[in-house]
């Protein structure tokens, strides 16, 4: 029997969206930034308002400001909040690091992160065209499995974190292959959030990047 759709209209899957923070003419590395925010029920979009997105916003431009001209700085939105069986924050990261590409050419990535954001860019960061990975408060799980081999890994996390573990995240680090090139910093008195200490975690970040990328 024929189904009657009338007046049906398909349900598109929500996308990724990258927005520019600072898009020299010519770049000598790309860094793309990636926010975490928990799960609202089944392909919950991503607004570029809420606060796991907004509070990547400073780690972004302070990146940017140290990269000054020779750094492309983007932020990913995810297509949607959360972690799920079907899309998850890895997916739109990897697809962030192809759009990049097509944009500014055959340049070295750093992927910075977030939470659901850090774990994401740890785990896509065995991409080759990766060159560094700042994972920022990760919220990872003990299966978490990644080679990072060849690039440079920085996780820093707040002892006084309550959503993400310190320990996993510490457990993560020793799990890496050896020969990764990683390092571990704790920010005493850091919660989750980044609210408190939230420059030194900026500063990290920034530093690790461009150290890493410029060299």
């Amino acid at each position: 029997m024929d189904r009657d759709t009338r007046g049906y209209e398909p349900q598109t899957m929500p996308s990724p969206r990258l927005i520019p923070v600072r898009t020299p003419a010519s770049p000598e590395g790309v860094v793309v930034v990636l926010h975490g925010g928990a799960s609202r029920g089944e392909q919950v979009g991503v607004s570029p308002a809420q606060l796991s997105v907004l509070r990547m916003v400073p780690v972004a431009r302070r990146i940017a400001r140290a990269g000054r001209s020779r750094l492309a700085v983007h932020r990913l939105l995810n297509s949607h909040r959360g972690w799920d069986t079907t899309t998850t924050p890895v997916t739109d990261a990897r697809w962030a690091i192809e759009q990049v590409r097509d944009r500014h050419g055959d340049l070295p990535v750093a992927l910075v992160g977030h939470s659901l954001g850090g774990r994401a860019a740890l785990l896509a960061g065995d991409d080759p065209h990766v060159r560094c990975v700042v994972a920022l408060n990760p919220w990872v799980l003990p299966s978490d499995r990644v080679d990072l081999r060849g690039r440079r890994v920085l996780v820093v996390h707040g002892t006084d974190d309550r959503i993400a573990s310190p320990a996993r995240s510490a457990d993560f680090v020793r799990r890496l292959p050896s020969g990764t090139e990683v390092e571990q910093v704790s920010i005493e008195g850091g919660k989750h959030a980044m609210l408190r200490h939230g420059r030194a975690f900026e500063e990290w970040a920034a530093d690790f990047v461009v150290s890493t990328l410029l060299g």
